[in-house]
């Protein structure tokens, strides 16, 4: 059974930066986890999850809108761990943070999540 656990999070003045870490374990061989599409959403309180960034087992990237330009997905296959490099953070990027992973490798059926770890911005 796969599991995903998130790191990293805390509070922060706004503009400054913080790094996610989302290791997983239990994948069945040694490239498994390489095969995987790994996603970073976030919730703030009242509003609902939203897509923060995604990383395809190729390795290509894409962001929400909000984040472009300052956070930096990224994923070491050797470690089994998805980061998420957040800069010139805002308060309006408070939310808990949970890293999810598409075992197909589409980067649309998420169906392992973590815990998810907060992040508080403010200003």
């Amino acid at each position: 059974q796969v599991q995903l656990a998130e790191s990293g999070g805390g509070s922060v003045q706004a503009g400054g930066s913080l790094r996610l870490s989302c290791t997983a374990s239990g994948t069945a061989s040694y490239n498994t986890y390489s095969r995987y599409c790994m996603a970073w959403f976030r919730q703030a309180p009242g509003k609902e999850r939203e897509e923060v960034a995604t990383i395809g087992r190729d390795s290509s990237t894409s962001y929400a809108e909000s984040v472009k330009g300052r956070f930096i997905i990224s994923r070491d296959n050797g470690l089994n761990t998805l980061y998420l490099q957040m800069n010139s953070l805002k308060p309006e990027d408070t939310g808990m943070y949970t890293c999810a992973a598409d075992v197909g490798g589409n980067c649309y059926n998420y169906i392992k999540w973590g815990q998810g770890t907060q992040v508080t911005v403010s200003s």
